[in-house]
Parts: C-alpha cells; sequence; structure tokens
C-alpha cells in the first residue's frame, strides 16, 4: 500500500485560513491560541499551529476539533469559513 500523501486538501486549505482570519480577529498570537488549545487538553504547539495555518501540515479531526473549541466556534465553521456561523 502506497503511503498516505501529506497534501493538504482544498478544506484544509479553508481551515487554515478560517483559522487565521478567527485568531486574528479575536487578537490571539499563534502562542496564545496554541496555548489554550493545550490548556483544553490537546497539546499544540505554535509551530504545530502556524504550520497549520501555512497549509503545511494537515489539520486532523482532533486538532480542527480542539482548535474550533478554543476559538469558541463549530468546527463546521473552520471548514465553510467565518460566514458559516
Amino acid at each position: 500500500m502506497p503511503p498516505r500523501s501529506l497534501e493538504v486538501g482544498a478544506a484544509g486549505i479553508q481551515a487554515a485560513h478560517t483559522i487565521e482570519i478567527l485568531r486574528t480577529e479575536r487578537g490571539l498570537s499563534q502562542r496564545q491560541l496554541a496555548g489554550h488549545v493545550t490548556a483544553l487538553g490537546h497539546p499544540m504547539s505554535n509551530t504545530m499551529l502556524s504550520r497549520i495555518e501555512r497549509a503545511q501540515r494537515r489539520c486532523d479531526a482532533d486538532d480542527l476539533v480542539a482548535i474550533a473549541e478554543a476559538l469558541l466556534v463549530s468546527p463546521l465553521v473552520l471548514l465553510h469559513g467565518p460566514t458559516a456561523t
């Protein structure tokens, strides 16, 4: 079986963009948001968050849910964009 592609697809790119928009709207640095995610029980470094926002790292379902919880939005908002409230 060939290894799974690490390429970030359209949904991942949308989520990355939305995470960055919501984070900056809330006045949070990547370090602060990563700290909130970690405090919720999902360890995340600011480097991991930076790579997610730049679509250089895949955002798995656990990451998506934890980031959404830290931003006080539904995971669907991250997948569909900030106007999907």
